[in-house]
This record gives C-alpha cells, structure tokens and sequence, in this order.
C-alpha cells in the first residue's frame, strides 16, 4: 500500500487530537484583541466543548484502534 494499511486511523488520530486541542485552547485562552467586528471575541463555551470532546472521543478510537491491531 502507498501511505500503509493503517493511513486512515492515522489521519483520524491526527484530525482528533487537533479537534480537540483546537478548541479546548480556545475556550481557554480567547484572543487578546478582536480582529475586527467580525469575530467574536470569545469561542461559544458549549459548542467548543462539545467539538472538544468530539476530537477526544476520535483520537481515543483511533490510538486504540492501532494499538489493537
């Protein structure tokens, strides 16, 4: 195979953990200054948590998923 048989739970993994790191810094370290009107200048609590915990949730399957097997 070109990229190797576990490219996809690699690719979750990677997209997962940046899900989830992403939007938890989010949460608790907003920007310092508003770019412009725009933007918000905090990420919305609840659904940053909830991407969060979604990203947790993909990394966890996937690292357990190359673990296994």
């Amino acid at each position: 195979m070109f990229l190797g048989e576990d490219l996809l739970a690699y690719l979750v993994l990677a997209f997962g953990a940046a899900l989830c790191v992403g939007n938890f810094m989010a949460v608790v370290r907003p920007p310092e200054r508003q770019l412009d009107e725009g933007h918000l200048e905090r990420a919305p609590v609840g659904r940053s948590l909830l991407y969060s915990g979604i990203g947790l949730l993909a990394a966890v399957w996937a690292l357990a998923s190359l673990v296994s097997g």
